[in-house]
C-alpha cells in the first residue's frame, strides 16, 4: 500500500509538472536547441565548471525575475531593479567587517553579517515602498515612477560610495558562502533561487494576493469594484520588487567580493526580456514564474555561450535584441494568425 501511495504521488508530481511546462514548451524548446548549439560552438560549454557558472549568475537575476513577474501580471513595469541592487549591495557591504573604501560612508560603522544584510534589504524596501506609493497613492504611470527611481537610486548609490568601489579585507566567511558557497554540492545562490520560485509560484495559486495580481492586471478597475484592496497590493507588489532586487545585489556583492555603484547596470533589460520571453505579458493579467525560470535561462545561456566565443559586447547586444524582437513578435503574430485561421 505504502508503494502504491508513494507511486501515486509521484505521478501527482510529474503531471502537476507537465501541466506547469506546457505552456512553455516553445520556450523550453528554444532553452534545449541553445544548449545543443552552444555545445557544438563552443567546447568548453558543457564542463561541470561553466554549468554551475551559468546557474550561479543566473540564479541571481533569477531572484529579480520572480519580482519582476509579480510586477508585469499587474500591467506595471519596474525600471529601477537594477539601480536598487546596486544601492542595496553598497549598503549591506558598508556594514559588513573587513569592508573597506577611500570614502567615508563606508568606514563609519560595522556590525555582524545577518545585521548587514538585513540593513541592506530594508534599504532596497523603502525604495520599493517609495515606487509603490508613487505608483499606487499618487497614481503616477509606473515606466515614469520607477525610470525616475531608477536615476535617483543610482545617484544615491554614488552619494554613498562617492564613487569609489568597497572591497573586503579579508571577505568574512560567512558573507563569502552567500555568493560563492554550496550546499550539498548546489550553489547558494541556486538554493535561494529555488526557495524564492517556491515562494512565488505558491503565492501566485495559492495566495488572495497572488490572484488579485492577475485581476489588477485583467482590469484594474473592475477589481478595485469587487472588493480587492488594488491600491495596498501593488504597494506590497513594489515593495517585494525591491527587497528582491536587493536580495540578489547583496549575493551579487558576496560573489564578486565588491559593491560598486556601477553595480546592475542595463539589469533592468534582461530581466524585463527573460519574463516577457517566459510568456508574462506586459498589459498584465498572465504570466507564470515557471515561464519567468526558462525565459531568464534561455538569456543566460546565449550571454555565456557568446562570451565563450570570445564575440566583442556590442556584437553580444546586437543577437539580445534580436531574440526579444523575435520572441515578442512570435508570441503576437502565433495568436493572430490563429484568430484568423478561427475566422476562415
Amino acid at each position: 500500500m505504502e508503494t502504491e501511495k508513494r507511486k501515486l504521488q509521484k505521478d501527482r508530481i510529474m503531471s502537476g509538472i507537465i501541466r506547469g511546462l506546457r505552456p512553455h514548451a516553445v520556450t523550453l524548446a528554444a532553452l534545449i536547441l541553445l544548449i545543443i548549439l552552444m555545445s557544438f560552438a563552443a567546447p568548453n560549454f558543457l564542463t561541470s565548471g561553466n554549468i554551475i557558472d551559468i546557474i550561479r549568475i543566473n540564479s541571481i537575476k533569477g531572484i529579480m525575475c520572480i519580482g519582476m513577474t509579480f510586477v508585469l501580471l499587474t500591467g506595471g513595469i519596474d525600471l529601477s531593479v537594477g539601480a536598487v541592487f546596486a544601492v542595496s549591495g553598497a549598503v549591506a557591504a558598508s556594514f559588513i567587517p573587513g569592508s573597506y573604501s577611500d570614502y567615508v560612508t563606508s568606514n563609519l560603522m560595522k556590525c555582524n553579517t545577518i545585521l548587514a544584510i538585513l540593513i541592506g534589504l530594508a534599504a532596497a524596501g523603502v525604495l520599493g515602498l517609495i515606487n509603490g506609493f508613487v505608483i499606487s497613492k499618487m497614481k503616477v504611470e509606473p515606466f515614469i515612477a520607477t525610470l525616475a527611481m531608477m536615476t535617483f537610486a543610482r545617484g544615491v548609490t554614488y552619494l554613498y560610495t562617492g564613487g569609489y568601489p568597497i572591497n573586503f579585507k579579508p571577505l568574512p566567511d560567512d558573507f563569502a558562502w552567500l555568493g560563492k558557497g554550496e550546499i550539498l554540492g548546489i550553489p547558494v545562490p541556486a538554493v535561494v533561487f529555488i526557495l524564492v520560485i517556491a515562494a512565488g509560484g505558491f503565492i501566485l495559486k495559492y495566495t488572495a494576493y497572488g490572484r488579485s495580481l492577475f485581476a489588477i492586471g485583467g482590469n484594474k478597475e473592475a477589481a478595485r469594484l469587487s472588493g480587492i484592496a488594488t491600491e495596498k497590493n501593488l504597494c506590497v507588489t513594489y515593495i517585494l520588487m525591491g527587497v528582491l532586487s536587493g536580495l540578489a545585489g547583496i549575493i551579487m556583492t558576496s560573489r564578486v567580493a565588491s559593491a560598486s555603484a556601477v553595480a546592475g547596470e542595463s539589469y533592468e533589460m534582461d530581466v524585463i526580456a527573460g519574463v516577457v520571453l517566459g510568456g508574462t505579458l506586459q498589459t498584465g493579467g498572465k504570466g507564470s514564474v515557471a515561464g519567468s525560470v526558462i525565459g531568464v535561462f534561455v538569456f543566460g545561456v546565449i550571454e555565456n555561450g557568446l562570451n565563450i566565443l570570445g564575440l566583442p559586447t556590442y556584437f553580444k547586444l546586437i543577437i539580445k535584441g534580436l531574440v526579444i524582437i523575435l520572441a515578442l513578435g512570435g508570441r503576437y503574430i502565433l495568436p493572430q494568425k490563429k484568430k484568423e485561421g478561427k475566422a476562415k
